[in-house]
């Protein structure tokens, strides 16, 4: 099923394909999730970048600084591209440290899939009640059922870097979640891997 228009989707991911030519940076958001689970295509674009990829941008696009959600960001009629820094930007995990925890996957550079889950919690926590916030569900949701997280190095990460309150955010969310047609989760496979994950989340071998 699509979340988004194809056609939109398609631009999105050509846009993608096109900056991979040109630029250095590391893919987050619903594209890096989809390159991992295949579950649902995303709308915009979201990539960590450092300053001298910055300035490339700059040189090359209208680039405009958000102060207030900390990012910079680019426009191309209905697609977005949102762009992170080192030092700077907000993701739930410092940026600098997201880029400890990448790997190559279809030719993009992505972070892990235990990363990706943190940063998609807490990028829903600040937009739950939007249209986005509704798709940064369903991607945790496909991170879920894709059954790539490796829940010992997800908890290692939540010790390292402080994270509880966070971890206590992605079991509210968990408990609270109704079927998702968009997944193919109805009640019964819900439920089923709802009690999986809660499980692997307070096992205290993690």
């Amino acid at each position: 099923m699509e979340y988004y228009h194809n056609l939109i989707t398609e631009k999105s991911f050509q846009i993608l394909r096109d900056l991979r030519k040109e630029y250095q940076f590391i893919l987050i958001g619903g594209w890096a999730i989809f390159l991992y689970t295949k579950a649902l295509k995303s709308k915009d674009v979201d990539i960590i970048v450092d300053y001298d990829e910055l300035e490339k941008l700059k040189n090359d696009f209208s680039v405009f600084k958000n102060d207030r959600l900390k990012k910079y960001e680019i426009k191309t009629g209905e697609v977005d591209i949102d762009i992170y820094l080192p030092f700077y930007s907000q993701l739930g995990l410092p940026v600098e440290e997201v880029k400890k925890y990448t790997q190559s996957q279809e030719g993009f550079i992505a972070p892990m899939p235990e990363i990706l889950l943190i940063l998609k919690t807490y990028v829903f926590n600040q937009r739950k009640a939007s249209a986005k916030g509704k798709k940064d569900f369903l991607d945790i949701f496909s991170l879920l059922k894709s059954g790539l997280i490796n829940w010992q190095k997800y908890q290692k990460i939540i010790q390292k870097y402080n994270l509880k309150s966070l971890n206590d955010d992605l079991k509210k969310l968990i408990n609270a979640a109704k079927p998702l047609t968009e997944l193919n989760l109805n009640k019964q496979s819900m439920s089923k891997l709802k009690k999986k994950i809660l499980s692997a989340l307070s096992d205290k071998r993690n």
